[in-house]
């Protein structure tokens, strides 16, 4: 018996991805707003009233932008998943003889490719087709509720980020304040999200933080020009 356990970064891909983009997205989007509208001289209850509705509203687009895109990629799933349980049903020899095209392909000697085909297709012909002609997996498969629901939650947590520092910060150091609290947040966002899928945490933190400070000084830029164009 097997002792030893494998857990790849591949099985959080579903997830990770999903939760990293809700969380940029949050922080970014949020930040960029309150900045752009402390440059334009608004109100500190204007300005925290844009916030709680950029996190609100930005924390449901997540969730059902997430979920249709992953359910429409469950549902060309199913759709192939249909498709191979017909044509195992139907031609069940040229199933096979694709299936040992495959291992051929991959570098078994012929006769070998045919005893695997052959053993394989026997013990589980959908699941063998599924993964090895079409590339489909338990960890891989789409998840619409789980990337949904990981997508909003992490928006709302990045976006808390530089709504509670407009919140909690004086209105000289308001802008600063944001700005540095945000691209802090991100660098480590980036880290984490690197980390996590095994990528050099230094660069997943530079990649985010230099588009967040773009970001920022973009919106900034915008606002300071209609605030003093009103």
């Amino acid at each position: 018996m097997l002792s030893h356990i494998e857990r790849h970064r591949s099985e959080r891909s579903g997830w990770l991805r999903a939760a990293v983009l809700g969380a940029d997205d949050g922080l970014v989007s949020t930040a960029a707003l309150l900045v752009g509208l402390v440059a334009s001289g608004a109100s500190r209850n204007a300005i925290l009233t844009a916030g709680v509705a950029a996190l609100t509203a930005g924390a449901m687009a997540m969730a059902i932008g997430e979920y249709v895109s992953v359910s429409a990629q469950a549902d060309t799933e199913k759709a192939d998943r249909r498709r191979e349980e017909l044509e195992l049903a139907a031609n069940p020899e040229v199933e096979l003889e694709e299936l040992t095209a495959i291992y051929r392909e991959r570098g078994l000697p012929a006769d070998l490719a045919v005893e695997v085909a052959t053993a394989l297709q026997a013990n589980d012909p959908l699941g063998a087709h599924l993964r090895d002609e079409l590339g489909q997996t338990a960890a891989g498969a789409a998840r619409p509720i789980q990337a949904g629901a990981a997508s909003a939650a992490s928006f709302a947590c990045g976006a808390a980020v530089p709504l509670l520092t407009a919140a909690v910060s004086s209105a000289a150091f308001r802008t600063s304040a944001i700005a540095v609290i945000t691209l802090v947040a991100m660098c480590a966002l980036g880290a984490v999200g690197a980390g996590l899928g095994g990528a050099p945490r230094t660069r997943g933190a530079l990649r985010v933080g230099v588009g967040g400070a773009l970001a920022l000084a973009v919106t900034y830029g915008v606002g300071s020009l209609f605030g003093a164009a009103t």
